[in-house]
């Protein structure tokens, strides 16, 4: 079993870095709609980025999230997997056995809680970067350094450091409460309809599922998780943008209400679109990386040890 609980942890570092790939460049426009003034609706926020900021603009602040979120994965697919077998070991005495619901919620709220942890500050330091639409340059930066827009982090290296000695544990972890309510109902609303669907549509007889079945089951709840997420996203990007120019939120509650009273109930429901679209090609992506390279370390060890 101990080797089992290594190839879910690797096979969940495949995952997040094949969901990166495909999920940064409509992160990026979910975020400038979000956090960010006067992008309108998805398609000009997009053509307003291609203009300003060429191509590159969608793929701003992805090193960090390609390097931290494969590791993030690898410790949230690990952990669910290893909760859920354990709880079937104490079920029923197999930690093989097929998941009942109550399982898999439960393995999926500790997913949630550990992922908060560790995610904080990822999305943190992406979502500085994202919403930087200048170029950092290093003789201007003293200026206006309270100007939105303006640059004020060369990096996500230099941008962890900055935030860090500037307003501590706590400016790292700034929104983790936010994170918190989107992440926990957001798992769970993540690998229940995979693990359903992906067993309903799996052909009788079959031992594990097929690309397709776990590309489709993975858009769907990636989909899923994602649009009805999407009220306490709009509140955490808003958190943790905040504070790169001024300090305008205290903090959750305060955001909600300061962005309800501004722009109404409409405002947390910005960006669902790209939050459902792009939730299904990443979760297909995650899911796909997860299960073939897990497949494929069970097939080398079964190789070599016959």
């Amino acid at each position: 079993m101990g080797s089992l609980q290594l190839q879910d942890f690797a096979a969940g570092w495949v995952g997040g870095a094949a969901s990166v790939l495909v999920g940064h460049p409509l992160d990026t426009i979910k975020t400038r709609l979000q956090a960010g003034q006067g992008y309108g609706n998805t398609l000009n926020c997009v053509l307003t980025v291609y203009r300003n900021e060429s191509v590159a603009g969608f793929f701003k602040g992805m090193s960090f999230p390609l390097a931290s979120i494969a590791v993030y994965s690898s410790v949230v697919f690990g952990v669910f997997s290893n909760t859920q077998r354990l709880l079937s070991q104490l079920r029923h005495g197999e930690p093989s056995r097929t998941p009942v619901l109550a399982d898999v919620a439960l393995a999926s709220v500790v997913a949630g809680f550990i992922s908060v942890g560790i995610g904080t500050p990822v999305d943190l330091v992406k979502i500085r970067l994202q919403m930087q639409t200048q170029p950092y340059v290093k003789a201007n930066i003293g200026l206006k350094p309270t100007v939105p827009g303006f640059p004020v982090y060369r990096g996500p290296i230099h941008c962890f450091r900055t935030v860090l000695q500037k307003e501590g544990i706590a400016g790292i972890y700034r929104g983790v409460g936010a994170m918190l309510l989107r992440d926990v109902p957001g798992y769970c609303l993540y690998f229940i309809p995979y693990t359903f669907l992906c067993g309903w549509i799996t052909p009788d007889g079959c031992i594990s599922p097929n690309p397709s079945s776990i590309w489709l089951a993975g858009g769907v709840a990636g989909a899923i998780s994602w649009g009805t997420a999407t009220p306490m996203d709009v509140v955490k990007s808003r958190l943790q943008a905040d504070g790169v120019y001024l300090n305008k939120y205290k903090g959750t509650l305060d955001c909600i209400l300061q962005s309800y009273q501004n722009e109404g109930l409409k405002v947390f429901f910005r960006g669902i679109t790209v939050n459902a679209v792009r939730g299904f090609p990443m979760s297909s992506a995650m899911f796909l990386g997860y299960e073939l390279s897990l497949k494929a370390m069970k097939r080398d060890q079964t190789e070599t040890n016959p």
